[in-house]
């Protein structure tokens, strides 16, 4: 059960993840990207298993975001394992790939059925052969969030497990942020978390912020490293 004051609002991710095409279990011939390492400032172990993270599928084109909306809400309703999509793009040396963002899909030998529940839905994915290729790249996902605020500025995800987010006053360019960011890990003497940027709006207005992810999410740890990102931004 959602909590009673749950927000849902729409907004993106930005982060740079290494990834690495995969072609085993996929459409044939499609162009696949999995992140060998999603939450990369995060270096603890990491609670994961063996089925897939974080899968980004390229697109045939650059669908409008309310057609990948409107396919996703019809392959949930006949796709009988759970997953969750987003729109997003993938800038890789020099070029940006459309992608459908996949994520809670519980085992690799799904990607192709995902990949055709979308195909009936007027949904097609690129064919474009790129085998063992591993890089890094910029990520950026479009998706809803749903949030609790706990505190002036720090919310809580009700969908993702550790993973929260603190605002900042003012847009960064990716530069800016991810200097920012490097500066508060060397002075963060807590547990280490993982940054990446985003914003979202809320009742008509912007709201940049950090989201974090750490196992050791709680109300002291998000006020204590808020601060210290407002500190430094100055």
């Amino acid at each position: 059960m959602e909590p009673k004051n749950a927000i849902e609002v729409f907004g993106t991710i930005r982060k740079q993840e290494t990834v690495m095409t995969i072609d085993d279990k996929v459409q044939t011939g499609t162009l696949v990207f999995e992140a060998l390492s999603p939450f990369p400032g995060y270096y603890h172990e990491t609670p994961f298993g063996a089925n897939p993270i974080y899968m980004y599928l390229a697109l045939q084109t650059q669908y409008p975001l309310m057609d990948i909306i409107r396919a996703t809400q019809k392959v949930e309703k006949v796709f009988n394992e759970k997953f969750d999509a987003g729109k997003g793009f993938i800038e890789l040396v020099d070029t940006t790939y459309n992608v459908l963002r996949i994520r809670h899909l519980n085992r690799y030998d799904l990607i192709g059925d995902l990949q055709k529940a979308y195909n009936d839905q007027g949904i097609y994915f690129m064919v474009k052969s790129k085998k063992g290729l591993e890089a890094t790249a910029q990520i950026k996902v479009v998706k809803f969030f749903n949030l609790t605020q706990i505190d002036e500025g720090i919310y809580l995800d009700n969908k993702e497990d550790f993973h929260a987010y603190v605002e900042l006053p003012k847009e960064l360019s990716w530069e800016d942020f991810n200097a920012l960011s490097n500066r508060v890990s060397y002075n963060w003497e807590e547990s280490k978390f993982d940054a990446a940027q985003g914003a979202f709006i809320h009742n008509g207005v912007l709201h940049e912020f950090v989201r974090i992810y750490s196992t050791k999410l709680n109300l002291e740890y998000l006020q204590a490293l808020r601060k210290l990102y407002l500190e430094k931004l100055k």
